[in-house]
């Protein structure tokens, strides 16, 4: 008897998790690790609702600079809900296998501020689920430091090249359709 008053709960509490899963977009189902610490940053609990613009980045490419620009971008928009996830990958052979390294790179030296997890794969079979969902919607990155921008519903409404300055006209444009964007 005692047992099927406690399947009751465990019962709602499943059924509970599974429809906040279902609500979460496809693209920020799962967690990744933080780039300092050992904390995971689950996607769906700090992404769900905001703009958000994801960069793939690598600290030994020379589109690293645009670190600054981002950043910039980050502070301008963050009051407006805009929030930014950097992924360092080792795709193209720029990124350090040591996670303090690539820290120092983009925290001391650049002075980043948003959310950077440590070095994952964003291309092919090996990509996390976070770059499948956003290559299935638009493409694969070509190279480091290819930006996507991503509305309120968890949609890519647009996404950029290395080339692609972070104040780019058309970059801040699709920042500002992601911050109107309706959740």
């Amino acid at each position: 008897m005692h047992a099927r008053w406690l399947a009751i709960p465990f019962l709602a509490l499943a059924t509970l998790a599974s429809s906040w899963a279902a609500d979460c977009p496809a693209v920020l189902q799962g967690s990744l690790p933080e780039l300092s610490g050992k904390q995971q940053i689950d996607l769906c609990e700090r992404f769900a609702g905001k703009p958000l613009v994801v960069v793939n980045t690598a600290s030994y490419c020379g589109f690293a600079p645009q670190f600054e620009g981002l950043e910039a971008l980050y502070k301008e928009y963050q009051g407006q809900g805009l929030q930014m996830l950097g992924v360092p990958s080792n795709d193209f052979k720029q990124e350090d296998a040591d996670s303090e390294k690539t820290a120092k790179v983009c925290f001391a030296n650049y002075g980043v501020t948003f959310a950077m997890t440590k070095a994952q794969h964003v291309r092919g079979n090996d990509a996390v689920p976070l770059f499948s969902e956003l290559a299935r919607q638009s493409s694969a990155p070509k190279w480091n430091f290819y930006k996507y921008v991503v509305d309120r519903r968890g949609k890519v409404i647009a996404n950029f090249s290395s080339l692609t300055k972070p104040d780019d006209p058309e970059f801040k444009a699709a920042i500002e359709k992601a911050i109107a964007s309706e959740p």
